[in-house]
């Protein structure tokens, strides 16, 4: 949860011009300690924001002009700028939040800014597109059926070789072949026209009256300044129809729109939902979209043609120049926090967003984080609460089994009650999701002779077998090798046992007792992309499977409504391990995975098999009372002074030499900052000690809630000697503690 929020001075102020010789600071996507200065070339005038190509050593680098130049050096002893890049310049408001940004979590300003210029052939116009038309055919020109075809196609109008080829139901050769013969020349193509914007005039669907009251306080919150709205409620309630009424209040306005997914590659229901709505898709913005389309949409959004971004976390740092609404989609989800490069949680953030450019924010979640209760009872956010699902569906009964005592049979991990219920669903002609966060087959694989366990080389972690590519594969830093023959360490043949499950064992266990049953795995590396996903949700949406295994993927948002039945098979898994938000992310986990039982007109079925059905989790299941387990977390975190009660940083300490390290790490411990309510725990080696072949440790500054966390760490960090090859990395509000 960030701490001292930005101020509400005007984002919108004339930007500062700069005439020819004038010394300008030039900010760099590069990690350095600040703007170089430069002199604007006399053929030049330049303004705050805009894209320049400047000189760096033998290189031509890219980046804006952020304002005057600090350095001190007289203008004429400063290199030129070289070019002023054909782009819309970075707004105001855009370059400010790169400011705070880095100030907050304290990356370089120029990390901050690559995130904004993440697509370089942006900066530049386009590129001029060439197809074919047809020419005069040359003599003795030999024309097929195919070639005739293309010839036809083309007569209409110039097109690329695929596009002609695709229009023919030909090859791309014939097409080229025909350029090769003489009979096709290139010509120029006209740029692809935009897609047409979102129809906010079109109807929304019938709203109930608990939906209608929270859609008019969101849309009377556009256009109104700042604010923060938590959109609460049970699954299945409608919380998106809810603030796409929001959505298109602002589209209405003339107002771009963000909304941010923390599964974007997984969406394919709610992109259906949103063309439903508008009539159209909305702009996608994520890793998986190709080059091209990435460029196109960076310079839509900087143009403002591109009404509405549905994205992943890096979203935030597109350059809006008419932002006027930010939707924050399961606001609770821990994928939102980037744990590389820049370490930011993209919620918060979005909060700041929103505060700079005085435009409201929407957090939607059925279970939201604690730190988002805690600012709403503090009355820094607004709540909005969707009490009953969507069309009278119920909410699904939640019922635990107590593994003590129904105890699955060996080698199996269905007790007999979970096994029933899958054979009454598929009797019934429904459908069942059986549940575990697991990938491959199984998790340890360990010598039967020597007690070996087979680890990643690179990593503190086991190598996860995955049986059907017959590989050994390490899930933090991607290494994989074949399944050995025999042992690595003692040579036993044969001798290799695999240990505990994964949801491909789940589904040969699930085929072997129901061989009938229709049975699918759903997990990040089976179902690859939005194409994948999208063929998944299909496959179960038209009852083509009839068990669905899978992982954490299967949570976000999934609309099934012949699924009845949800199994946990291990709902203590989350409860593993020493993380601060162990309880409160397990419970929002399998809440999720709850809510997609019984979804429609049939009744729906959960049941969790744990060793502890008398853990505070499994009891807020089973009874549904959200408000007691979250009070008592939050009065667990209150007495020990923890977010969002209290302030904590992290030091990650690492390197490619164990023992600089260690030093490194025992050193900075040394010149620990101190104080009332300051404390410092470690360093100790990190949970994961060794990750992709670094070293690691750990140090935690923990402080009081008012503390400035980020000024401690400045000199904290400008105190410290690190020596070369080791790095120090800063979470601020550290959400993971391996």
């Amino acid at each position: 949860m960030v701490g001292a929020m930005p101020d509400d001075s005007n984002p919108q102020a004339a930007p500062l011009s700069f005439a020819a010789g004038a010394a300008v600071a030039v900010l760099l996507p590069l990690p350095l300690a600040g703007a170089y200065d430069y002199r604007v070339p006399h053929r030049l005038s330049l303004v705050e924001g805009v894209f320049v190509q400047v000189p760096l050593g033998r290189r031509r680098v890219a980046g804006v002009v952020w304002g005057a130049a600090e350095g001190g050096l007289p203008a004429a002893r400063l290199k030129e700028v070289e070019a002023r890049l054909e782009a819309p310049p970075l707004p105001a408001v855009s370059r400010r939040f790169v400011e705070w940004v880095a100030a907050y979590t304290l990356a370089p300003p120029g990390a901050v800014l690559k995130m904004a210029m993440s697509v370089p052939e942006a900066l530049a116009p386009a590129r001029s597109r060439l197809g074919y038309r047809v020419a005069e055919a040359p003599p003795g020109l030999r024309l097929t059926p195919a070639r005739r075809r293309v010839l036809d196609v083309l007569g209409a109008g110039p097109l690329t070789a695929a596009e002609a080829a695709r229009e023919a139901g030909v090859g791309v050769a014939v097409v080229r072949g025909l350029a090769a013969a003489g009979a096709l020349e290139a010509a120029p193509l006209a740029e692809a026209p935009d897609e047409a914007p979102p129809d906010w005039r079109r109807p929304g669907p019938a709203l109930s009256p608990p939906q209608r009251a929270a859609a008019d306080a969101l849309c009377a919150a556009v256009g109104d300044g700042f604010s923060v709205t938590l959109l609460e409620g049970v699954t299945g309630s409608g919380k998106t129809e809810v603030y796409l009424e929001a959505v298109a209040t602002a589209l209405a306005a003339g107002r771009q729109v963000l909304v941010l997914l923390p599964e974007i590659a997984l969406s394919g229901q709610w992109l259906e939902r949103f063309a439903a709505r508008f009539g159209v898709a909305p702009h996608e913005w994520h890793s998986d979209l190709p080059p091209a389309r990435r460029r196109r949409t960076w310079r839509a959004v900087a143009e403002g043609r591109a009404r509405v971004v549905v994205g992943a976390r890096s979203a935030l740092f597109l350059p809006f120049a008419e932002l006027g609404l930010v939707v924050v989609d399961e606001e609770h989800e821990a994928s939102f926090k980037q744990e590389e490069g820049v370490i930011y949680h993209a919620r918060d953030m979005a909060v700041v967003r929103g505060r700079l450019g005085g435009h409201p924010v929407v957090l939607a979640s059925a279970t939201p984080s604690l730190e988002t209760v805690a600012n709403v009872q503090a009355g820094r956010y607004r709540r909005l609460h969707l009490p009953d699902r969507h069309a009278g569906a119920a909410l699904p009964a939640v019922t635990t089994i107590d593994l003590r005592r129904d105890r699955p049979a060996p080698r199996t991990w269905l007790s007999p009650p979970l096994l029933a219920a899958v054979a009454e669903a598929l009797e019934r002609g429904e459908q069942s999701l059986l549940y575990l966060n697991r990938r491959g087959y199984a998790p340890l694989t360990l010598c039967r002779a020597c007690g070996h366990r087979l680890q990643c080389p690179n990593c503190s972690a086991w190598l996860v077998e995955h049986r059907r590519r017959r590989r050994l594969q390490c899930h933090h830093c991607g290494h994989n090798v074949a399944v050995p023959p025999a042992c690595p360490d003692c040579g036993a043949e044969d001798s290799l046992a695999a240990c505990g499950p994964g949801v491909e064992r789940l589904h040969e266990e699930v085929a072997a007792r129901f061989p009938d049953a229709r049975c699918a795995v759903m997990a990040s590396d089976t179902v690859s992309g939005p194409a994948a996903a999208a063929e998944m949700v299909r496959r179960m949406a038209a009852h083509e499977i009839d068990v669905l295994i899978g992982t954490q993927i299967v949570a976000k948002g999934h609309h099934f409504p012949l699924l009845t039945l949800v199994g946990v098979v291990d709902a203590d898994l989350g409860l593993e391990g020493g993380d601060l938000r162990a309880a409160e992310r397990t419970w929002q986990l399998l809440s999720q995975v709850a809510g997609r039982a019984g979804r429609a007109e049939r009744p729906g079925r959960v049941l969790l098999q744990t060793f502890d059905p008398d853990h505070p989790v499994m009891r807020a299941l089973a009874a549904g009372d959200t408000e007691r387990f979250l009070a008592e977390e939050a009065a667990a975190r209150r007495a020990a002074a923890m977010p969002p009660f209290g302030r904590l940083a992290a030091l990650i300490v690492s390197g490619p030499q164990a023992a600089a390290v260690e030093g490194a790490a025992r050193a900075l411990a040394r010149t620990a900052p101190a104080g009332e309510g300051v404390r410092v725990l470690g360093p100790a080696p990190a949970p994961l000690a060794l990750l992709r072949g670094r070293h690691r440790w750990r140090l935690l500054l923990k402080a009081a809630r008012g503390t400035n966390v980020q000024a401690l760490l400045r000199r904290w960090l400008a105190a410290a000697a690190v020596p070369a090859g080791v790095r120090v990395q800063v979470d601020v509000d550290p959400q993971s503690f391996l």
